[in-house]
């Protein structure tokens, strides 16, 4: 076990050190002592049970952590929470994070206990799979969100703390459009599990306080990106939800429509396409007073993701129109930063993804091509995927050999991504093939493409999902 630093530390502000500078153990063990009686609990705390905690046990029963913490609050004058003294959570309920929290408090509880369970790689959080009731129900939480006041720390917070966070976030950014969730994912954790709880309980003013809530809210959002991006599907849908309830509580509209359009992504891309419409609908409804183009743009191609992929080529077409009309109204430099990364290149890439699904290859060939000629570089899993799409719809269109030299390249692209949705993409590169079996371009490629780590993945997750599905006919006979 590790020392319990935290518990160490706030035991010394709270004032129980002797002369020496030593912790008072003994003044310590009577402080939670009565505080136990007081419960109506006869148990008796010694000094050896503070030693023991302050060498990284926790106290087994609920009721002396809470005896703790209330002796530690009444000292420093504020609620002190279990995870700021180093207690983790004794039993992890499965719905960690499903809740939309009620305000900044709550989500620094909650962030503490899910960052640490994804420390910890806790199966029933890391795991699990996504609730789709999650996602209406923090939807609907945000649109009729109360404001709920939250209990401050004496510790006080500044502009140059929010710039810390921003920074950090860019940072973790560039690294995972470079080389893919499953890269930096762990680290980002982390440093979030040791600063976020702390930063936002503490006191600012009230225009610091909603820059440093909009921060978090992007910094958590940005953790579920990667989360999802790695294949963690129910944890990703839980930093989205802390993410948006951070949102809330800064009041900004434009950020929590942001993230409902981020879980919009997640739901199509895990086969939840009603609920991924819906979910791109709520943001464009939330955000119609603030009425810019470039958000709406994207709220728009999302719901059209989500609906060609339900191959509503009518209702798609109709999303589509408006997010082109929504974009050419678009100024450069225009809103939010966050979303900024919304481009040519992107627009391109996403009308691509619904030409593919819709089956109109030729369609997607065109605007898959834009995509990678107006990409600039900075984004790799971006230009990952589209180069792919068109590959795909090369193939689709009966352009093997034109789709067997594209999908090679995107192959290299993504070799140094650490990525389960690219994996995804080469899977349905790989699904598309059969109708080519036994040509010589096919042959050819298959060869130039064993040698390649995405196509090696791919094949093996093909490969799984074949047996399990032989499997379960096996136990349906």
């Amino acid at each position: 076990m590790e020392p319990n630093e935290q518990l160490s530390a706030l035991i010394r502000a709270a004032g129980f050190v002797d002369p020496s500078g030593t912790i008072a153990r003994k003044r310590f063990a009577r402080a939670v002592t009565a505080a136990e009686h007081r419960r109506g609990v006869t148990r008796d705390v010694t000094h050896t049970h503070v030693t023991r905690w302050l060498n990284g046990s926790v106290p087994r029963e609920e009721t002396t952590r809470a005896s703790v913490l209330e002796v530690l609050g009444e000292e420093l004058a504020r609620q002190v929470h279990a995870d700021e003294a180093g207690f983790g959570v004794a039993t992890i309920s499965p719905d960690l994070g499903l809740i939309y929290p009620v305000n900044a408090d709550a989500s620094a509880t909650t962030l503490a206990a899910l960052l640490q369970a994804d420390i910890d790689q806790a199966a029933v959080i890391v795991d699990s799979a996504v609730s789709p009731s999650a996602w209406s129900q923090s939807s609907l939480s945000w649109v009729v969100r109360t404001r709920d006041p939250a209990h401050r720390v004496p510790r006080r917070i500044g502009a140059a703390d929010v710039d810390r966070v921003r920074q950090t976030r860019e940072s973790f950014a560039l690294l995972d459009n470079r080389f893919g969730g499953g890269h930096a994912r762990r680290s980002l954790v982390v440093y979030l599990r040791e600063d976020l709880p702390a930063i936002l309980r503490a006191s600012a003013g009230s225009e610091t306080r909603a820059d440093l809530l909009a921060a978090s809210a992007e910094i958590t959002q940005l953790a579920a990106w990667a989360s999802y991006d790695a294949g963690h599907h129910g944890l990703a849908q839980r930093y989205f939800i802390q993410a948006l309830g951070l949102a809330g509580a800064a009041d900004d509209h434009g950020l929590a429509a942001g993230v409902l359009d981020a879980m919009s992504h997640q739901a199509t891309f895990l086969g939840s396409f009603s609920e991924a419409a819906t979910l791109a609908r709520a943001a464009l409804l939330g955000t119609t007073s603030l009425n810019v183009p470039i958000l709406n743009a994207h709220f728009h191609l999302m719901e059209a993701r989500a609906l060609a992929r339900m191959g509503d080529a009518m209702a798609c077409d109709q999303a589509l129109s408006r997010a082109v009309a929504a974009y050419e109204q678009h100024v450069p430099g225009h809103g939010p930063e966050w979303v900024q990364y919304v481009d040519d290149a992107e627009v391109a890439a996403e009308l691509a993804h619904c030409q593919r699904d819709l089956g109109r290859s030729g369609q997607a060939i065109h605007w898959a091509t834009k995509a990678v000629t107006d990409a600039s570089g900075s984004y790799a899993r971006s230009d990952f995927f589209a180069t792919m799409v068109l590959a795909q719809a090369q193939f689709d269109a009966g352009q093997p050999e034109e789709g067997a030299l594209t999908a090679l390249r995107a192959l290299d692209q993504g070799e140094a991504l650490r990525s389960r949705r690219i994996v995804s993409y080469v899977v349905e590169l790989h699904q598309r093939l059969g109708r080519f079996r036994g040509s010589r371009v096919l042959a050819d490629f298959t060869e130039q493409a064993h040698s390649r780590r995405l196509w090696q993945a791919a094949v093996s997750t093909q490969t799984n999902r074949d047996d399990s599905r032989r499997s379960g006919s096996r136990r349906s006979a």
